[in-house]
C-alpha cells in the first residue's frame, strides 16, 4: 500500500507492507526508489510492518521548495507521518545517503529508535567530490553549471581514468549519474538540498551509547563508493554495535544484505 505525506506543497511517498507487531523504517540509497528494499520488506513481511520511502527527488516524492530541507523541516514530517500511521517505537534501516536520514531521525527522536541497521552509510566520513562540489557558494555554482553542461565534468572524468588518478569502479558510477540530463539533475538536487543533513558524530555516538540502541553496520569488501575501515573505526566507539562486512559491491550490498540477516536467524 502506497500513501504519502504532504509538507509545504511537497509530497514524501511510502510503502507500506506487512502486518507484524515490529515496525521498520528503510531509506533507500541514490538513484534508487522504495523498490530497493522489496526483498527485505518480503523477508519481514510475518515479523514486522515495513515502511519504504522514496526519498526526495527520487521515485514519486518530490520536494518543490527552493529552500534546503532542513532539519526542522524533517522533524514535522516524521511527526506527520508518525501521527498518520500511529506509530511509537521502529527500527530503521538507511543504505548510502539514506543513512544521512537515519542519523538525523535518531537525533530528532532518539527514543523512538529500538535498532539501527546501516548499509554502507554515506556522510561518516569526508567525501572529497562531494564537499568540494557543495562545501562553497562558488563551487555549488560551478557544480550547477557542469551539470547544465557537463562536457567538462565528462572530460575530467577521462582524464582521471587515464592518469589512474582515481579509482575507475567509482568513476563508472559517476559517469553513470551524469549519462542522462534527468540523472545529473536528480545528483544535484540531492546533493545541494540535502547538504544540511550533516552528522555530529560524537552526538551521534553519545545517544546511542546513553541509550544502548543497537547498531548493526553493513559494508561491501569490493565497495569502493564507501569505504569499510572508516566506519569501523566509528563503529568501535559504540557500546553495543555489530559490524559486517560482505563480499559486496555497493550496488550489490542490499541483496547480500538480506542474505547475510536471514542466515543468522
Amino acid at each position: 500500500m502506497t500513501d504519502r505525506i504532504v509538507y509545504l506543497n511537497s509530497e514524501l511517498y511510502y510503502d507500506k507492507q506487512g502486518a507484524g507487531s515490529k515496525t521498520i523504517l528503510l531509506f533507500h540509497g541514490f538513484g534508487q526508489d522504495h523498490r530497493a528494499f522489496e526483498t527485505w520488506s518480503e523477508a519481514w513481511k510475518n515479523e514486522a510492518t515495513t515502511y519504504r520511502f522514496d526519498l526526495y527527488f527520487h521515485g514519486k516524492s518530490s520536494w518543490l521548495n527552493h529552500q534546503l530541507l532542513q532539519k526542522e523541516d524533517w522533524k514535522r514530517i516524521l511527526q506527520l507521518f508518525f501521527d498518520q500511521e500511529k506509530i511509537e517505537c521502529f527500527e530503521i534501516v538507511g543504505f548510502s545517503i539514506g543513512a544521512r536520514f537515519v542519523f538525523t531521525t535518531l537525533e530528532l527522536f532518539p527514543q523512538r529508535i529500538k535498532k539501527i541497521i546501516l548499509l554502507a552509510p554515506d556522510g561518516i566520513h569526508h567525501h572529497f567530490w562531494y564537499h568540494l562540489a557543495t562545501g562553497t557558494s562558488l563551487m555549488r555554482s560551478l557544480f550547477r553549471s557542469m551539470i547544465l553542461k557537463p562536457m567538462p565534468l565528462q572530460s575530467l572524468i577521462k582524464f582521471l581514468k587515464f592518469f589512474h588518478l582515481e579509482d575507475k569502479n567509482r568513476l563508472r558510477w559517476v559517469e553513470f549519474q551524469l549519462s542522462t540530463e534527468e540523472k545529473r539533475q536528480r545528483l544535484y538536487h540531492a546533493w545541494i538540498y540535502f547538504r544540511l543533513l550533516k552528522i555530529d558524530l560524537s552526538q551521534m555516538c553519545r545517544l546511542v551509547n546513553s541509550r544502548n540502541i543497537p547498531v548493526i553496520f553493513i559494508l561491501g569488501k569490493f565497495d569502493t563508493v564507501i569505504g569499510a575501515e572508516k566506519i569501523r573505526r566509528v563503529a568501535s566507539t559504540l557500546k553495543n554495535h555489530q559490524f559486517h562486512l560482505l563480499h559486496a559491491t555497493h550496488q550489490g550490498l542490499i541483496a547480500e544484505g538480506i542474505n547475510y540477516i536471514r542466515s543468522r536467524r
